[in-house]
């Protein structure tokens, strides 16, 4: 296996990028330092917000605890059910998370599940606790999308724009290769090369847009539940465009359209139609 990975219209060869490193013996997959360091900058930025709002950040450490595994379980549950072919025939490739295989829009759900059940058993406001987690969870996603660079996954179909990114083809699984790619493939030093959409580089800088937005505006908001209505706005409005240049869509069986793309597109649809509501409301 080849372990280069290359922009060529930026003049960016990357060599020997390893999947993983190896501490005394022991395999450590950068996708899952890169989650874990996501996580931990993750409650770093709630309890901070909930400090600065008047909160007890003592709760945000308890109710993190209990929402990351229960957003990581939903995430791989929502990939497993829509990559179902990929694991009937091995049930336990479903536990092994060190490949990748998690979907953001399940954690997201099992994390806002865990939000509300939280608060009704400490007696908080959900509304409240979702605008002092929406950084952290934008946070994730904009450094969880690099775990997908080292695994080479999570890109777009063939291109040659400015960032058209070249990835080895024995580094890359089969399924995710389309005839296209192939067409148009790049033979450099006897390595065969596909050339595609860096969409996992897409969203980490689209992510980055709506981190920003949130805590310039965080100060400005008119209603509890708005910081993170905006966050499911702006990500669903990306989510939207990026998930249309995949090659590794997760699809609605029976149906062929990608349920990231159509589920991104309801929540766009439903933020507006709340943000609108609560705004009215507040100004009645």
């Amino acid at each position: 296996m080849h372990y280069d990975i290359r922009f060529p219209n930026l003049g960016i060869c990357l060599e020997h990028v390893g999947k993983s490193f190896s501490v005394f013996g022991i395999e450590i997959a950068y996708y899952g330092v890169i989650i874990g360091a996501a996580i931990l900058l993750g409650f770093l930025i709630a309890c901070k917000e909930a400090e600065r709002t008047g909160q007890n950040p003592e709760s945000y450490l308890d109710m993190g605890l209990v929402g990351v595994f229960c957003g990581i379980l939903g995430a791989r549950l929502f990939y497993v059910v829509f990559s179902w072919d990929s694991y009937k025939d091995n049930l336990w490739e479903i536990f092994n998370l060190r490949g990748g295989g998690l979907a953001i829009y399940g954690g997201v759900i099992a994390a806002v599940i865990t939000v509300f059940v939280c608060a009704r058993v400490k007696k908080l406001k959900a509304p409240l606790i979702l605008d002092t987690i929406a950084m952290a969870l934008v946070n994730g996603q904009m450094l969880g999308r690099w775990g997908n660079f080292f695994n080479r996954e999570a890109f777009g179909e063939y291109t040659n724009s400015a960032f058209a990114m070249q990835l080895p083809q024995d580094a890359v699984r089969r399924s995710d290769i389309t005839e296209k790619m192939l067409q148009n493939e790049v033979v450099i030093d006897g390595i065969h090369y596909i050339q595609v959409h860096p969409t996992f580089l897409y969203e980490s800088v689209w992510c980055l847009m709506i981190l920003v937005i949130l805590f310039l505006y965080r100060k400005h908001k008119k209603f509890d539940g708005e910081l993170f209505l905006i966050y499911l706005l702006g990500y669903g409005l990306g989510r939207v465009w990026i998930e249309g240049l995949r090659t590794d869509q997760l699809l609605i069986p029976g149906i062929g359209l990608p349920i990231s793309q159509v589920l991104a597109g309801v929540l766009v649809v439903l933020s507006v139609i709340l943000l609108v509501y609560f705004r009215k409301k507040t100004k009645r």
